[in-house]
């Protein structure tokens, strides 16, 4: 072989191997964290299933090519259910699947995150989430904690809940005894509901037991996997408390910090991937499950009577108002939301409200 063309065939090699070198060892960068979960080991949605997390800790590890490997903890494997926040905070876990709403005692501002009774539907909460600023919050009020956060997942509209005896009049909420989490039990509470916040997995034998008399959780079909059913059979379908109910996905701040951009695009790809195909999931569930629940379980299914509504609406905003003058972090967060969703209400009357009752005439 001519030495000189030798000499330059090595000479490209050793450049290119240069140029190579950095992105063959960042190939190599490899992390091992660990997930918590709120909710238990076999909850549809919440823990197994499409756009459950440890399917999108499967898309992760595929995606990375197994350079970001996820192990799953479901609620009290590794820590109680709703331990997450702090565990995330103190450096114990990496990341933690949630609801928002459950650290509302740390900040009331989380609540706004994940749903807000009498506020914006699905569409319009992931509107705000993506493209109103609602992330860039979400981040902000996280920021102290030394935490971040992505949406990812949602169920769409929830249902009232189950109840013993049927709500007919106001007077009914006075000392009922309800599992209700977040905001809505704020507003029960006002009404004068004895709320109380309990895991999924420990619903059903209170409410068999009479220990509540009532119990939110999700839909239909969740539902009808905890057994409520089989313990009330009265289901108030009046979505007003969590019309866009949204999953949390909470990362330490260092941890997040530690994976490069490539890494770092995935979970965000994957946890916004996993929020369409959760809420097209539920979508595809719930109206059969619903009217298994009323053809071969006894259900009735009806919505809250309308002075109740308008009484838990009238509470709801006094509650909001209340929470957004006593904190700076909480108005700038409940300024957006409100502002976004007066915008987008006026373009949902004549999109989706428009379809439904005119076109359709339902």
């Amino acid at each position: 072989m001519d030495r000189r063309k030798f000499l330059s065939a090595s000479a490209v090699t050793a450049v290119g191997a240069g140029i190579a070198t950095p992105h063959v060892a960042r190939a190599q960068d490899s992390f091992n964290w660990r997930m918590t979960n709120s909710y238990g080991p076999t909850a549809p949605f919440y823990t197994v299933g499409p756009g459950s997390p440890t399917d999108m800790i499967e898309k992760i590890r595929i995606m990375s090519g197994g350079r970001l490997n996820i192990q799953h903890f479901a609620a009290g494997e590794l820590i109680p259910a709703f331990e997450g926040f702090d565990a995330v905070q103190q450096g114990v876990i990496e990341m933690n699947a949630s609801n928002s709403y459950f650290w509302s005692g740390n900040t009331f501002a989380a609540q706004y995150f994940t749903t807000v009774p009498f506020g914006l539907s699905y569409m319009g909460h992931m509107a705000w989430l993506f493209h109103g600023g609602g992330l860039e919050l979400w981040h902000e009020v996280y920021e102290p904690f030394g935490l971040v956060a992505f949406p990812m997942n949602s169920t769409g509209v929830q249902m009232t809940g189950w109840f013993r005896e049927p709500v007919e009049e106001i007077g009914q909420l006075r000392g009922l005894r309800m599992r209700i989490p977040g905001l809505a039990g704020r507003v029960y509470a006002s009404l004068g509901v004895d709320t109380r916040l309990l895991p999924g997995g420990e619903i059903f034998p209170a409410l068999e037991r009479g220990v509540i008399d009532a119990a939110e959780f999700v839909g239909p079909y969740q539902d009808r996997a905890l057994g409520l059913h089989q313990a009330a059979k009265f289901y108030h379908t009046s979505g007003w408390h969590e019309p866009a109910t949204t999953g949390e996905l909470l990362i330490s701040r260092a941890a997040w910090d530690s994976l490069p951009e490539d890494l770092q695009m995935i979970v965000r790809q994957a946890s916004q991937a996993a929020c369409l195909q959760s809420l097209t999931w539920s979508e595809s569930v719930n109206g059969a499950a619903l009217t298994d629940l009323v053809t071969n379980h006894g259900v009735t299914a009806a919505p809250l009577p309308a002075d109740v509504i308008a009484a838990l609406r009238e509470a709801t905003l006094d509650t909001l108002e209340t929470e957004a003058n006593a904190s700076e972090v909480v108005r700038k967060v409940h300024d957006s939301y409100f502002a976004f969703k007066a915008d987008h209400d006026g373009w949902a009357r004549i999109s989706e409200v428009s379809w439904f009752n005119d076109i359709l005439g339902m």
